[in-house]
Parts: C-alpha cells; structure tokens; sequence
C-alpha cells in the first residue's frame, strides 16, 4: 500500500478543466477501465485543480490517494476532492473499473439567496475532504450524494430541455445534504445573527455595483472602524469585501452579456467596471475566458441544445 507521502514537484500537475457547459462551471464523465493488472510499480502522477472533484465507484475497485491517507473505494462508494487537494488515483484489482468524477466550481453556484452559505464551502479553515466521513459513517447521506450525482451524469448526457435547471438543482441538493449531514461542524459558517448585522452592507453593495463602491461607506452603514469591518464581512461571508463586490459585479456582467444586446464596453459600465483591461481580467479570473467568449459560448450552448431538440 503506498504511504500518504509528500510528492516531489516533478510530480505534480495543475489540471485546467474544461467545462462542458460554462454556464454551469462543471465537467461530469465516465472513465472504464479494462481488466488489467494494477500496476504496483508504476508512477501515478499527482494532480490537483481549483475544482471541487466527487467521485462515484460503479464497478471494481480504485485507490485515492491524497497527501493525508489513501483509500479503496468499491462499488456504491462517493469520495470527495476538495479544491486544490492533491491526489492521484489507480486500480488496484484485476478486473475493470468504471467511475464517474464529477468536477464543480461550487462558488459558481450560490446567489444572492444562497451566499451566506458560500463561507461553509469557502475551505477557509478546513479542506472539504473532511466531509468523507459522512459518507463512510452515513449509508444514507452517502446514497443519495451516490443517486444525485448519477442524476447530474445522466441530465448532462441527455442533455434533455431544461437539463440545466435540473443540473443546478442537483448540485444545490447535494451541497444541502453535506450541510446537515454534517455532524462534525466542518461547515459550520455564519449565524443568522452575523448576517443580519451584515445586510444594509451588503443592501448597499447590489443597489450600486454600477458605481464606486466605498468601504468607508459601508462601514458607516454598520458603525464600525474600517480594520474591524473588513475582518468582520471576511469573517462572516467568506470573502473579503473586495472579492464579494468583485464577484457581484462578474454575476451581474454574466447575466447582461446573457440577456441584454449590449457591448462589452456597456456590461462593464454597467457593472462599474469603465476600464476594460480591468473588466477582461477580472471576469477572465472567474470564467477562464473572456467576456466575448463566454458569450459566444453561451451561443454555441444554445445552438446546440437546439438542434439537438429538433432532431429528436
């Protein structure tokens, strides 16, 4: 069995995924393996990604292994990967493998209505591969995290009318089943309390995302000292007061590129962003392209799920 070990640097490969749908910032497929014999000796390279990565056993038998621990899934197991975490994988049994690896940008996934949660899947204090011990101690969380991914394989398959939404509502019941199956605390984020205390700041921050957004301002909201306050909002959202507005401002940009027949110089405008070197490079940072790119993406999506629709 190998040792949890550091890996040299030669090793080690930062994996750039491509999504499938960038809308939805994920990338789900099936890997086969045919029946060969593990290869004990053979290097298996390490990699890692800014993706949160799931993976689901159908058949045979894998070993993960990260820098902590190494396990064998089996048939019926879901493991996961938090963002950045180290890992390699093999078989480690005659016979074939097959398994399915689900990799989201969780973050792309929370909205106004949700983001108080992004501070319990921020990995701040702790990687979210400590959750695994829901799934070894919890046959029944670890069920239903096995049949909602499943569900998201098959949707992004298919590729049904509408497969989107029940994407998106996958990943927001998974995200809702590690919440409260979460007996440990690893998730634990703000309370009620915290944020309500945040709310006229973050009421300030989505009434003027197309101006100057001041954190003295918001400060004054609040009546606290400016060193507080920004110790405070990273505290409690997750982020820091810049990130959050940064990030407000790249959703707002996303959903006008999407709705609204405007320029690139207008969406960033719009979101207060004027200068352009600095709206390509912001947005780049969030969608791994830009912002000319994402749109025709989002064309190409809609092209094809449209003759797709007609052929069927």
């Amino acid at each position: 069995m190998p040792s949890a070990v550091e890996p040299s640097h030669d090793e080690v490969r930062n994996e750039q995924v491509i999504y499938q749908n960038p809308l939805l910032f994920l990338k789900i497929w099936e890997i086969a393996v045919p029946e060969v014999q593990p290869l004990i000796s053979k290097r298996w390279p390490w990699h890692y990604h800014k993706e949160v990565e799931f993976l689901v056993i159908l058949e045979g038998s894998l070993g993960i292994q990260t820098k902590r621990d190494y396990r064998e899934l089996k048939p019926g197991d879901v493991f996961l990967l938090g963002a950045s975490q180290l890992h390699r994988t093999r078989p480690v049994e005659p016979g074939p493998v097959r398994y399915v690896v689900f990799q989201v940008d969780l973050s792309q996934h929370f909205d106004q209505t949700t983001m108080p949660y992004l501070h319990s899947f921020s990995e701040l204090t702790q990687p979210l591969g400590e959750l695994n011990y829901i799934f070894q101690e919890h046959p029944a969380a670890r069920g239903e995290a096995y049949a909602l991914i499943m569900d998201i394989f098959e949707e992004s398959r298919r590729k049904s009318r509408g497969y989107e939404l029940a994407v998106s509502a996958a990943v927001r019941r998974l995200l809702l089943l590690l919440l409260r199956s979460d007996t440990r605390g690893v998730l634990d984020g703000a309370g009620d309390a915290e944020l309500m205390r945040l709310r006229p700041a973050l009421d300030y921050i989505d009434a003027h995302l197309g101006e100057k957004i001041s954190v003295e301002d918001a400060c004054a909201l609040l009546n606290l000292s400016y060193h507080y306050f920004i110790k405070y909002f990273k505290r409690v959202m997750g982020l820091s007061f810049i990130d959050y507005v940064n990030y407000k401002r790249v959703k707002k940009a996303e959903r006008l590129l999407l709705t609204r027949n405007l320029s690139v110089t207008q969406v960033g405008c719009e979101v207060g962003i004027p200068n352009m070197a600095q709206f390509y490079k912001l947005f780049k940072r969030h969608n791994q392209c830009s912002p000319k790119e994402f749109k025709q993406r989002m064309k190409d999506v809609v092209a094809m799920d449209d003759a797709g629709a007609s052929g069927r």
